[in-house]
């Protein structure tokens, strides 16, 4: 499903990745684990190009792309087919769970307002929110906030979830509970790629 081969990542002088190659099959579910600083969050985000890496290539369903140079267009079609969750959640402060979730499906896909509060309830029943869209993200939990940061990345039917530190800003009770989304989401088919600092959390990745 994706490959990617000697991806290079450099800041100014200092290297951040250095030769990176990664094979994910379909329905895997992939944990990077690392310290602080080590490039995890640089490797995801160019997988994304949420940065774009100086070198390599990835092959994304039997398409090749180089990693230094693609077009809006490519990488459009390439962000329809994939998710990516932030350990910061990344929610919009003044707009409700429910209209965080829809915005991409009205916004960038020009999709009728009924039909996008449709397939987002389905997102938010999905991660146990249904009953908090009106919800704003200040009168939810952390671990809520999470919930419906991964409502908005399922809107897309994303065949892959890139989450970087999903649990990183939780307590151990909101982190299980968003590892168990997760799961759940592997076992209906769907590839993850995650990235922790928990050794417990990659060994049961």
């Amino acid at each position: 499903m994706l490959e990617i081969r000697n991806i290079h990542k450099s800041f100014g002088s200092t290297p951040v990745l250095g030769g990176i190659d990664l094979d994910v099959k379909q329905g895997d579910v992939i944990a990077i684990i690392g310290p602080s600083g080590s490039g995890k969050t640089t490797l995801l985000r160019c997988l994304n190009y949420l940065e774009h890496a100086d070198e390599g290539t990835m092959v994304f369903d039997q398409e090749t792309f180089a990693m230094n140079k693609i077009s809006k267009k490519d990488i459009a079609r390439l962000r329809k087919k994939t998710a990516f969750v932030f350990q910061s959640y990344n929610l919009f402060a003044n707009k409700t769970a429910l209209k965080n979730v829809t915005e991409g499906l009205i916004v960038g896909r020009k999709m009728p307002k009924e039909q996008a509060r449709e397939i987002a309830m389905k997102a938010l029943e999905k991660v146990g929110l249904a009953d908090r869209s009106d919800a704003y993200p200040a009168q939810l939990s952390g671990g809520e906030q999470q919930r419906v940061a991964i409502a908005r990345a399922l809107v897309n039917n994303p065949r892959l979830i890139i989450a970087d530190e999903p649990t990183g800003n939780l307590d151990s009770h909101s982190g299980a509970e968003v590892m168990r989304i997760l799961h759940e989401l592997h076992r209906e088919g769907r590839t993850v790629i995650l990235i922790t600092h928990d050794n417990e959390i990659a060994a049961n990745a």
